[in-house]
């Protein structure tokens, strides 16, 4: 097959559609697509609220009180009290498909919250065996945490993202094995690091770089243990003006050392960004342990052939344009939150340990039906071959739903943090009766008493109110940690807007051998990038 080049019905952008590509639209039986990748992740993004959550009729929600999506709490929905099956219907083929699929989607009711196993951690989302939580999402097997994002086996922990099998950590991104580690980004099996990246089996570090197997340095230069201990009390991190003025000092040092061209290991004929243990995986972000893969975004444990495939995995085989699915499902295509055990899925929403469904929403342990309606096998092949022929005479078919029929506006979604479009307008405002500004917040954490618990505090950046908890007190006594000034939703927001980058992928030459490759990082962030050869010389 030869490469093809289309452009993109909703940016209007050329892009390509290359021969591998096209086997698997084969293999899959879909037609090419007609949006270009970074167009197609946007628009299942907008599927997925991951970390904004609401009252709705009373519950804990990912949906606020003005939405048309009816809710059940979580045990309830899968209970056995009710029938998604009464709501079934016959496809009408005057109408359009989508049109019919959206009325079924607002009738049928969706559960509060994707929530499995929590121990007082109601204040979470897409989450399985937290206990003593807060604010966590797509998380799992975390214990004592906070504002955590994306991550698992956290212990005692707050502000993380990405990150892995540590304790007693703050403000990190893509810590892994790490203890007692604060404000620092591509880290592993690190000890009193601070304000450190991409360092690995480091312990009492400050203000370093691309670092291995060291301890004492501050911006990379050796101290004798006195010194260095001198040295970092001297700096009175305890002041939240005195950490402003570190951030800014590590950050500045940060940027004049050289940077990996991209964040993988151990990968075969792979591109992307925190890929890792992958083989044949194109333009991929933040995937763990896949094959034959492309245009895939939040995956870990056993990914294989599939395309456009956005958060989960957990044994997940021929998916596509698919999001929120996992665990043991195959040949799902245009489905959101189907799992377990799913297979032969398309165009479904909710639908769970079922097989052979077609535009189906909230099933459980069903096969063969459309639009709720059960069939017989016959029945359900003849019906689902006449619908996807009228999508297609519609020119609808192969694509995923419909931007407008998400049940989230699109800053309340994923595709609004990795690619923001300011539509802040559509944000359900909250009012709070603030009682102090974080301007006027202690500066050190000595000064601060238990009376602060009592206070709402305006954040600095979006004028919301926040509460300091008890737990974040007392881990923030304990560590010697300054009061936050911004909300925990700006401080995920900071998060992804400056460490995680947008799922670009760009053109550069390694500063050294001039070998040329695509990353994520523009030459204004990172003037002196590496290829993955000179970077081993380098530092490996």
């Amino acid at each position: 097959m030869k490469n093809n080049s289309a452009k993109c019905k909703s940016c209007q952008k050329d892009f390509i559609i290359d021969a591998d590509d096209l086997a698997f639209y084969e293999k899959m039986q879909v037609p090419p697509p007609m949006w270009c990748p970074q167009c197609r992740a946007i628009r299942r993004m907008v599927w997925w609220n991951e970390h904004n959550l609401y009252r709705k009729d009373g519950m804990f929600s990912t949906f606020p009180e003005a939405s048309p999506i009816k809710i059940m709490e979580r045990d309830a929905w899968w209970g056995d009290g009710w029938d998604p099956m009464e709501y079934g219907r016959d496809f009408d083929d005057s109408r359009d498909f989508f049109e019919q699929f959206q009325e079924l989607l607002l009738a049928v009711p969706w559960p509060s919250r994707d929530v499995q196993k929590l121990l007082n951690s109601d204040y979470s989302n897409q989450a399985t065996s937290l206990k003593n939580c807060y604010l966590c999402f797509n998380s799992g097997f975390c214990e004592n945490c906070l504002y955590g994002i994306g991550s698992i086996n956290m212990r005692d922990s707050i502000d993380y993202y990405f990150s892995g099998a540590s304790e007693l950590c703050y403000e990190v991104m893509d810590a892994d094995r790490c203890y007692g580690t604060f404000f620092s980004i591509d880290v592993g099996n690190c000890r009193n690091v601070w304000l450190s990246r991409d360092c690995h089996d480091c312990m009492d570090c400050f203000g370093c770089a691309n670092l291995r197997s060291k301890q004492y340095h501050i911006c990379n230069q050796p101290y004798r243990k006195e010194e260095y201990l001198a040295k970092i009390k001297e700096m009175n991190l305890g002041s939240y003006g005195a950490l402003m003025q570190a951030k800014a000092r590590a950050y500045a040092f940060w940027k004049s050392q050289p940077y990996k061209y991209a964040h993988a290991v151990q990968n075969t004929k792979t591109i992307g960004e925190y890929v890792f243990n992958c083989k044949n995986a194109k333009q991929c972000y933040q995937v763990i342990d896949g094959e034959n893969l492309a245009y895939c975004q939040n995956m870990a444990r056993g990914i294989k052939d599939s395309y456009d495939y956005t958060n989960w995995g957990d044994k997940a085989e021929l998916l596509y344009e698919s999001v929120s699915c996992g665990e043991n499902v195959r040949n799902l295509k245009f489905c959101f939150n189907c799992w377990p055990g799913s297979s032969d899925l398309e165009y479904c929403v909710n639908v769970m340990s079922s097989s052979n469904c077609f535009g189906c929403v909230g099933l459980k342990k069903k096969e063969y039906c459309i639009l709720n309606k059960q069939y017989t096998p016959e029945e359900y092949e003849k019906l689902k071959c006449l619908v996807i022929q009228h999508m297609k005479n519609n020119r609808t078919y192969g694509e995923f739903f419909p931007m407008a029929i998400s049940p989230h506006p699109y800053n309340e979604t994923l595709a609004n943090e990795f690619f923001p479009r300011g539509a802040e307008a559509e944000k359900e405002q909250r009012t709070y009766l603030i009682t102090m500004r974080a301007s006027e917040l202690p500066d050190h954490i000595n000064n601060v008493t238990p009376l602060i618990l009592k206070n709402v505090i305006e954040c600095e950046k979006c004028q919301r109110g926040y509460r300091i908890i008890q737990m974040e007190f007392d881990f923030l006594k304990q560590m010697k940690l300054p009061l936050p000034q911004r909300c925990p939703f700006c401080r995920i927001k900071e998060k992804f807007r400056a460490w995680v980058k947008q799922m670009r992928l760009i053109s550069r030459e390694c500063g050294k051998c001039q070998t040329e490759f695509k990353t994520p990082y523009t030459k204004e962030e990172y003037p002196n990038i590496l290829c993955i050869e000179c970077w081993k010389q380098e530092y490996a």
